[in-house]
């Protein structure tokens, strides 16, 4: 197993007030891992951390191997790590396609490049392509997830770090969202996923973390997580 992102000892806090406190996790190559917990948790700082938007008080951060602890968060983005964030974010004012084009902002001086990673991300979602020149705020909100995720596409990301892709949309929208997500993971982009629907996360992840007031207090295989007590009776429910 080649490690892709290695998180230990991490401690992230809000001016004085911690977080996040020692936590170490990991993300092989080709992996999808997820964070889950409750709100409040610790779940997006962590993916705040693993993108630069955070620096941390303690602890280290590898990726490929290479110490990016106190690496800022557009050399962490030109290093291959993109941040698909809650609440999708998308440039409301610009069109579909010109939001995607920032999203390819590193490939800004190969059109032929930044050409092709177009079309391989409206090849992934049809419907952007449809949308191409409209404004990404008039989008529904199952169209803007599907641009964010194919903005941070662009970059053509080793690390796709995901915060909550299922919010506030229809659950047949959330079925498409996560196909997606399993396809970008299949084209080549690891994944480490924050997700409130616990269910959905632990069918899609390989492997997890549960995470409670900052803490992980387990970890493990999620088809064995899904059998633990803690994580039936606080996130899964009891059929």
């Amino acid at each position: 197993m080649n490690l892709l992102l290695e998180v230990r000892n991490l401690e992230l806090a809000y001016g004085e007030v911690p977080a996040v406190r020692d936590i170490s996790f990991e993300v092989a190559e080709g992996e999808i891992v997820t964070l889950i917990g409750a709100n409040g948790a610790g779940k997006t700082t962590s993916l705040r951390g693993v993108a630069g938007a955070m620096l941390p008080r303690r602890g280290q951060i590898f990726f490929s191997g290479r110490d990016i602890t106190n690496l800022p968060a557009y050399r962490r983005a030109l290093a291959g790590i993109a941040l698909v964030p809650e609440g999708r974010r998308v440039f409301p004012a610009l069109t579909v396609r010109e939001n995607l084009e920032m999203g390819g902002f590193k490939f800004r001086a190969d059109r032929g490049k930044l050409r092709s990673q177009m079309e391989r991300v409206m090849e992934m979602f049809p419907r952007l392509r449809e949308r191409a020149g409209q404004a990404a705020g008039t989008l529904s909100g199952g169209e803007q997830q599907m641009l964010a995720l194919s903005r941070a596409l662009m970059s053509e990301p080793r690390l796709l770090c995901m915060d909550e892709p299922s919010l506030g949309l229809a659950p047949l929208v959330v079925q498409d969202i996560f196909r997606s997500i399993r396809a970008a993971n299949a084209a080549g982009a690891s994944i480490l996923l924050v997700e409130q629907n616990a269910r959905y996360a632990l069918e899609t992840a390989s492997r997890g973390y549960v995470l409670q007031t900052g803490a992980i207090i387990a970890s493990g295989p999620c088809a064995v997580l899904k059998q633990d007590e803690r994580v039936k009776e606080a996130y899964l429910g009891r059929r």
